[in-house]
């Protein structure tokens, strides 16, 4: 009987939950961000991913479709999901001192099939 063990390290790196948010987190890396959050739950509400450059964080919402039979990505993102955006990028700031003084950003990223388009300071 063959058994596969696995390595009792974890990665430190959070790991993007979906392909989309995979390909928003490689964007930033690419960029010279370094991500220090994916998937991240402050309260009620959700991070997708939280990237840092220079003095610089950026929070970045992530969305996708296939298709544009039903919609375009940005067109997802409501006033109510940047409020809720900015309220758990708040706390999770208020629980994090060493960013105190850095420039805070809020992107999207709007996947569409293969295209990725980064809307910085979106909101």
């Amino acid at each position: 009987m063959s058994r596969r063990l696995r390595s009792s390290k974890s990665s430190s790196r959070p790991k993007p939950r979906n392909r989309a948010e995979r390909r928003a987190a490689w964007w930033y890396r690419l960029r010279g961000y370094r991500i220090v959050g994916t998937n991240l739950w402050v309260g009620a509400y959700e991070l997708d991913v939280v990237a840092v450059r220079g003095r610089t964080v950026a929070f970045c919402e992530v969305k996708s479709k296939s298709t544009a039979r039903f919609g375009d990505p940005l067109e997802m993102v409501t006033p109510e999901k940047m409020r809720r955006v900015r309220r758990a990028a708040e706390t999770w700031l208020a629980y994090r001192p060493h960013y105190d003084g850095f420039r805070v950003r809020y992107d999207i990223v709007a996947v569409r099939g293969r295209r990725l388009e980064c809307v910085r300071g979106a909101f």
